[in-house]
């Protein structure tokens, strides 16, 4: 009966993943790849269900009621960092879950996720942090090469420089320091695995966030600003975003019958000639959106203020504050938008833009120490804590060796 469902799950799985594709083609939003992992997730679920069941134990509701605990937090607020955490809770607690359940059933299936996984695992142990210094000093010269000198754009080259400090100092800390200042200078590694955590947590809900799947009842998209070349010109990294409204403006319309307005949303800098939304209004132009369908914001400084002045002119376009508003920009920065959405009180999710993978690195460390800095006194407390905690195991050991 086993090997006869494992046929069927097997069946089902792969009927399905041959028509998702064709099923979206027949969709104004053709993106199968999003509900091509749903399908996925759903046919393993129901085959680790009957596993579990042909062993009359229940022991998957608990990554199960931790899912639905991630599921929860999310949809009541998707712009929250402890969803990240909650998420990687669920996998983790997940993972041991499905070895265990290996162990008791020797399933087939099983013992292939587990073999891949043990591998990935062991390479990340083995040449983990040696293969990410690597790459991020290969990323920090393409960087530099395509972006310039700037200091945003030496992030990665600054975490590779720091980090191979590190792995050179930890390897000789053992043996010319005394054991009580090796102790002290574990406060650096533990404050780099707390950071990486909340990175990793960061990561994660920034990743999820980008599946949003707005519906087509949209009255405003709003065009998150950014600079422009010689103070006058779109450049390609602005230009994906309005390309990105335009592409949702132009679905809906086709669904509906009803476009939203675009609300191109960016004020003058000091070293600008015009306002980025006026820009970023004469290029929807050339793309041919409509004069009638295109709103600008031209005061904005940063995307707090974005969304603010924002909500202003939607308000008072829409006559009230019951309208449905979405926001693009660049894929990187679509979460931290999010929480200034939150922050200026205005209900609205983000799609985010594609960005080029050798500008993904520098631009999600930037945006981590933006949020980072947007909760630095929480961050302080906890790496206070781990300093007061190593300075006093190195003093109770300075002491105890001076005794003896």
């Amino acid at each position: 009966m086993g090997n006869y469902f494992s046929i069927i799950i097997a069946m089902v799985y792969l009927i399905g993943a041959f028509v998702m594709p064709k099923w979206r083609q027949h969709k104004v939003n053709q993106d199968w790849k999003f509900f091509e992992l749903l399908w996925f997730s759903l046919c393993f679920i129901v085959y680790v269900i009957y596993l579990e069941t042909q062993l009359h134990s229940y022991y998957f509701l608990i990554p199960s009621a931790l899912l639905l605990l991630f599921l929860f937090y999310y949809f009541k607020e998707k712009r929250r960092l402890i969803n990240g955490l909650l998420f990687n809770l669920f996998l983790v607690i997940g993972m041991t879950y499905l070895g265990f359940l290996l162990v008791r059933t020797t399933n087939p299936l099983l013992m292939v996720m587990a073999g891949i996984t043990g591998v990935v695992l062991l390479l990340l142990i083995l040449i983990g942090l040696y293969a990410l210094i690597a790459f991020l000093y290969w990323n920090a010269i393409v960087v530099m090469r395509k972006e310039g000198h700037s200091l945003a754009n030496l992030l990665t080259l600054l975490l590779a420089i720091g980090l191979t400090a590190f792995l050179i100092f930890n390897h000789y800390s053992t043996r010319i320091l005394p054991e009580w200042a090796s102790l002290l200078f574990g406060i650096l590694p533990l404050s780099i695995i707390y950071f990486s955590i909340v990175f990793y947590n960061f990561l994660t809900i920034s990743v999820i966030y980008q599946f949003n799947q707005p519906k087509y009842n949209q009255d405003f998209i709003i065009v998150l600003g950014s600079g422009l070349i010689d103070g006058k010109t779109v450049p390609p990294l602005l230009g994906r975003r309005i390309e990105k409204a335009i592409q949702f403006y132009k679905a809906q319309s086709k669904a509906t019958l009803n476009p939203p307005k675009i609300l191109m949303s960016g004020g003058k800098g000091d070293d600008e000639h015009i306002a980025e939304s006026i820009a970023m209004k004469n290029y929807a132009l050339e793309k041919g959106i409509p004069e009638e369908d295109i709103l600008v914001e031209t005061n904005s400084k940063n995307t707090l203020e974005n969304m603010k002045f924002s909500k202003e002119i939607m308000e008072k376009t829409f006559g009230g504050n019951d309208f449905h508003a979405i926001f693009t920009t660049n894929n990187f920065h679509l979460f931290r938008a999010g929480i200034f959405a939150k922050m200026a009180n205005l209900n609205a999710d983000g799609i985010g833009a594609k960005t080029a993978f050798y500008f993904l690195p520098n631009a999600f460390l930037r945006e981590f120490v933006a949020i980072v800095m947007m909760h630095k006194r929480r961050h302080l407390i906890i790496c206070g804590l781990i300093a007061v905690t190593m300075i006093l195991f190195a003093t109770a050991q300075f002491f105890l060796v001076s005794r003896y």
